[in-house]
Formats: C-alpha cells, sequence, structure tokens
C-alpha cells in the first residue's frame, strides 16, 4: 500500500468508528476520556463538543500534545492518531456538530459552556485485522508452527 493508501485507510476508519479516548496531559499524569469525533478529512482536523468545566481546557492550553485512541473490538480494527489540539469558542462549528449525542450533555447548542476542542493530526497507527475468529484461528496455527501469525494489516502513517 501506497502511503496516502494508508492514510485514506485511517481516514475511512476514524469516520467509521466514529468514537475515541481522547488523552490529554494533566501535569506529569496522562487522563483519556470518552469522546465522539467529527472527522474533517480535508480540513485534516478532528473535532469535538466539550464542556468549559471539563477541564480539557488548561490541560490542552499548557500541552497541546494529545492522543486520540479509535477500537472497534468487534471488527477488529484500530487506530492511534497523535497531534495538535486547541480550543475554539466558535459558535458556527458549535452549531455544525451539534446533535443527538450532544443532547445528552447540554440542553441547548446556545449553551455558554460548550466550547470546540480541534485536533489536527499529525501522525497515526492502523491495525486492521480479518476478525475476531480469523484472527485466532492465525494465532493458534502460528502458535503450533512457532511462525509469526498474519493477521492483518498495521501501517504508520505521517498525515
Amino acid at each position: 500500500m501506497t502511503e496516502q493508501d494508508d492514510a485514506t485507510r485511517v481516514w475511512d476508519l476514524v469516520e467509521t468508528i466514529g468514537f475515541c479516548m481522547l488523552a490529554t496531559q494533566n501535569g506529569s499524569e496522562l487522563r483519556a476520556r470518552p469522546m465522539t469525533a467529527h472527522a474533517e478529512r480535508i480540513e485534516n482536523a478532528i473535532y469535538f463538543l466539550t464542556d468549559v468545566k471539563a477541564h480539557k481546557d488548561e490541560e490542552i492550553a499548557l500541552r497541546p500534545d494529545v492522543c486520540l485512541a479509535y477500537a472497534d473490538t468487534k471488527r477488529q480494527k484500530y487506530v492511534s492518531v497523535s497531534g495538535q489540539a486547541e480550543i475554539l469558542k466558535d459558535r458556527r462549528w458549535i452549531d455544525e456538530l451539534w446533535g443527538p449525542p450532544a443532547k445528552i450533555w447540554w440542553d441547548s447548542p446556545n449553551d455558554p459552556a460548550i466550547r470546540v476542542l480541534k485536533v489536527t493530526p499529525s501522525f497515526a497507527e492502523f491495525w486492521d485485522c480479518s476478525g475476531t475468529i480469523v484472527s485466532y484461528i492465525k494465532m493458534v496455527a502460528a502458535a503450533i508452527s512457532s511462525a509469526k501469525p498474519d493477521i492483518g494489516e498495521n501501517a504508520k502513517v505521517d498525515l
């Protein structure tokens, strides 16, 4: 596969999985929490709605390097995206990203506590495996034969 194909695969997986764990740095500690992601491939950006009370603003202001970890365990597909985060107060983006998941946390898109978190990816790695049963069969066969299993595709991609 070419680097362009790998980048396309990363974006396809990010868009398909849709939810990720966002890891930020809180002093010397890493902190991860689940987030609903909105991928904008053309812009090379991933957006999230967040709340000013969630303290991500302070963490990102001090250390903007973040990691987004996506997992579809049923289909054995995983993506890790590293990038730079920034907090936006852009009402246009809030309106565009507003949807049913946001209604769980806020009454309306006009809530003054809503912020937009923008992540600009710089690097990603994906694992796209054959599926749970096929992967297990390949691992058992490899263990018996002492060979390395071929359980799918893995690539590191600059974005």
